[in-house]
């Protein structure tokens, strides 16, 4: 499966290793600070608001709304050209994190807007590996 993916993979180890491994099982984690309530993504050792070491994992809804977007036409990395056109987005989820990541199932990237609601979706890239994708959510 790994070289059916032919893109480059994240690392996934060290403290991001719990968050990779929920992905594997369909689950979003992002930590929380037991001390000031910050919502922190990417995974870290302390928060990046008060320092503290006090950090514990939550669940996401996967949910959010689109902040801004591109889309890729000409990427510079020959290995993205298969799947081009592509749209990379910052993605502001409903627990108070952005993230980014991929919308996926699109027919027109023009039709893609900010403030559009999105929901995560999983996508097994290899035996190990489940990347975070996003699909907008329908309307209704």
């Amino acid at each position: 499966m790994e070289e059916s993916y032919g893109r480059p993979l994240p690392v996934t180890k060290g403290i991001a290793e719990k968050f990779w491994n929920a992905l594997n099982q369909e689950k979003f984690l992002y930590q929380r600070c037991d001390d000031c309530l910050a919502a922190i993504f990417y995974p870290r050792v302390v928060c990046p608001q008060c320092m503290s070491d006090n950090l514990s994992w939550q669940t996401s809804s996967g949910k959010g709304n689109v902040y801004t977007y591109t889309v890729v036409y000409k990427p510079v990395d020959a290995r993205f050209k298969p799947i081009a056109p592509y749209v990379v987005a910052l993605i502001d989820l409903d627990e108070g994190i952005r993230v980014m990541g991929n919308i996926v199932g699109w027919h027109d990237p023009e039709a893609i807007q900010v403030g559009q609601r999105v929901a995560v979706e999983y996508q097994r890239v290899t035996d190990q590996i489940t990347l975070p994708m996003f699909r907008v959510e329908q309307e209704g």
